[in-house]
């Protein structure tokens, strides 16, 4: 059975139902359009219940051939792609996470989709650039996440930055922050991934000739709107696989970038605090100031943690904490 997609195209409808004080509006779409929709981005195969299993990691290795064409002139002196060189962490994290807990296919109660896809904006010299994983700080990926697999190197490679994989000794802040916080707000992944997914709009990182790292948003027009078309075309896809009710950007430039690529009928877009130790306002504590914004959203983070499933012989679970706990109270029209 197909799924319906929950971001609107012109021509289509939506139903919208009310209870109580809640309200959703929930856009069904035909099997043609849905075919022509994967097409027309580049996918051979419709989705099907089979297929989508595998869109995720479709996705990603389209946008890796995309954006390897690129090129970048000066200042830009090195490009790392950890989507070549780091695609086994990569490809693990979407398989584990982004396809399995909360059952894409039929959650309990009837419900479709996640409650947020959480959006960074590239990876960082010694997150993701590293592990292959959003925010991917070495330790969090490896001990919470559980996720351990061989890296290669970018080519060129700047000298200042190495890439070492999961031998890195360098701490990435905001990945330390973001994966620190889902551990002690949501106690296992399972639970985290069952209702929410982190995916960086780029998966480029910049590096100048002093190794200092280059944003996205800093690279000349001729140079930044091919990214930022790929990099758009593969965000539009994400959401159309994981109906989140929200899309959160880790900052005002990711949630930017969500709002320009999913268009006035997407899901609701928002933006929360970046964790970057560049940020006063982060410093001064992430945490409580990100799950303040939450809590405003309409975020829920007083839910039970999930278990894995028995029947999963693919995860090794890990011991973590048993609970979560929090003095938030749920309130009208919480997701």
């Amino acid at each position: 059975m197909l799924r319906s997609l929950s971001i609107g195209v012109a021509g289509f409808e939506p139903t919208t139902s009310c209870s109580q004080s809640k309200r959703s509006t929930k856009l069904s779409y035909t099997p043609e359009w849905i075919d022509a929709s994967y097409r027309e981005a580049g996918f051979e195969t419709p989705p099907s219940r089979y297929s989508l299993v595998m869109d995720l990691v479709s996705v990603a290795r389209k946008l890796r051939r995309e954006v390897a064409s690129l090129r970048f002139a000066p200042p830009v002196a090195c490009v790392y792609n950890p989507l070549e060189y780091a695609w086994k962490p990569h490809k693990a994290y979407l398989l584990r996470y982004g396809e399995r807990y909360g059952d894409r296919y039929g959650h309990a109660g009837g419900r479709s989709g996640i409650d947020a896809l959480f959006v960074g904006m590239n990876p960082g010299p010694f997150g993701m650039a590293q592990t292959g994983v959003p925010f991917g700080e070495v330790a969090s990926v490896r001990d919470f996440l559980g996720i351990v697999e061989p890296v290669g190197r970018p080519d060129p490679e700047h000298p200042k930055r190495p890439v070492d994989g999961f031998s890195c000794t360098r701490s990435e802040v905001s990945g330390a922050r973001v994966w620190g916080w889902v551990r002690s707000r949501f106690g296992t992944p399972e639970a985290f991934f069952e209702r929410f997914f982190i995916w960086n709009w780029c998966p480029l990182a910049f590096m100048l000739t002093t190794g200092a790292n280059l944003t996205p948003d800093k690279l000349p027009p001729t140079e930044r709107d091919p990214l930022r078309a790929a990099c758009d075309r593969a965000l539009l896809q994400v959401v159309r696989i994981l109906e989140p009710r929200m899309v959160i950007g880790f900052g005002g430039f990711a949630s930017a970038c969500a709002e320009r690529a999913l268009g006035s009928n997407a899901p609701p877009v928002a933006t929360v605090l970046h964790p970057s130790p560049a940020s006063p306002a982060a410093n001064r504590g992430w945490v409580p100031a990100v799950e303040s914004e939450l809590i405003r959203l309409g975020i829920a983070l007083d839910r039970p943690v999930a278990r894995p499933r028995e029947d999963d012989k693919n995860y090794a679970p890990l011991s973590r904490g048993a609970g979560v706990h929090s003095t938030a109270r749920r309130r009208g029209g919480a997701i």
